[in-house]
């Protein structure tokens, strides 16, 4: 029976996974930057830009956007230390898009290199 550390190790020697040092000319590159966190973690902070998909709506929501029909896209994906960003890009991959990248280290790695974050302001009630 394969665990889900057995999973990631599988889908990350399948997948081009960009090192951090390189993360911020394939997002500039990209023609979308995905965030696989669940929706609790994309709203206490991502990397700008980042449209949330939480990997297990991934590919149901890339099948229902025409926009993102064509599978000649530039995708960058990313979650909290890149296993799920793994999975998801294999994922990707599977459903015959032909570039597709995340991030090694994910976004905990990002945070902790300084790099910029959007963390949304909750509205004060005052």
């Amino acid at each position: 029976m394969k665990t889900a550390h057995d999973l990631v190790t599988a889908a990350k020697a399948r997948v081009q996974e960009t090192p951090l040092e390189n993360a911020d000319q394939a997002i500039r590159d990209a023609d979308i930057l995905i965030d696989v966190r669940e929706t609790e973690e994309y709203a206490s902070g991502h990397i700008p830009g980042a449209v949330h998909i939480s990997r297990g709506m991934l590919e149901f929501k890339l099948s229902n956007m025409p926009e993102l029909a064509s599978r000649d896209l530039k995708i960058v994906v990313y979650c909290k230390t890149s296993g799920r960003a793994a999975l998801a890009a294999c994922a990707l991959a599977d459903m015959g898009y032909l570039d597709v990248k995340s991030i090694s280290g994910g976004f905990d790695a990002w945070a902790a290199a300084g790099k910029p974050v959007v963390k949304p302001e909750l509205p004060s009630f005052e």
